[in-house]
């Protein structure tokens, strides 16, 4: 039994040493590209907080999920993970699951997270809509302040549907500036 384990145990191992693949830094020209449009988004997703007369209660647009999203949408536009079906219905169920989770378990906050985080990534991986950004969004669902918990389900709407649609926009306008075939964005809309 013990050289079955310890077998096991070798190949178990064997399984992280990765390869031997070099990460390549990019260009100066497409870090600063990419600085300019994650500030951008995340910026313009702040205006309508900092600008418009919303009632209090309306005035979180920023969360903590968007800066994962701006490092997503800006730096790996061709990735899957980034696209806009991911980004919109990641956001948006993962923000219904956390919610949920919430309103049922808010009296067991270590089960609320579990399980927002949990249902969020396989209610988006049998959607086709994976975007890792949109766990943490399940998860300020239920950790958030009082802030976000008194929106209920309004969360949906402001800050995740706003915010994301705003980033959406600034990806699609600085991503496509470029005349670089591998930065245009988005690969797909399906």
């Amino acid at each position: 039994m013990s050289g079955r384990v310890g077998a096991w145990l070798t190949v178990y191992v064997g399984r992280m040493k990765g390869t031997t693949r070099v990460v390549k830094r990019p260009p100066l020209k497409v870090v600063l590209r990419t600085w300019a449009a994650a500030f951008a988004g995340i910026f313009l997703v702040t205006v309508p907080t900092l600008y418009l007369d919303v009632p209090a209660s309306a005035k979180l647009f920023l969360i903590g999920s968007f800066g994962a999203t701006a490092v997503l949408l800006y730096a790996a536009p061709r990735s899957d993970l980034a696209q806009p079906r991911s980004l919109v219905g990641g956001h948006l169920l993962s923000a219904f699951v956390g919610v949920s989770a919430y309103k049922l378990f808010d009296q067991h906050l270590e089960l609320a997270a579990a399980l927002a985080v949990a249902t969020s990534v396989a209610v988006m991986q049998l959607t086709l809509t994976l975007h890792p950004p949109g766990g943490a969004t399940a998860l300020i669902a239920v950790l958030g302040p009082d802030k976000v918990h008194d929106l209920g389900y309004r969360y949906l709407l402001t800050p995740v549907l706003v915010g994301v649609l705003i980033m959406l926009v600034v990806a699609l306008i600085a991503n496509n500036l470029s005349s670089a075939e591998h930065h245009h964005y988005p690969v797909t809309w399906r």
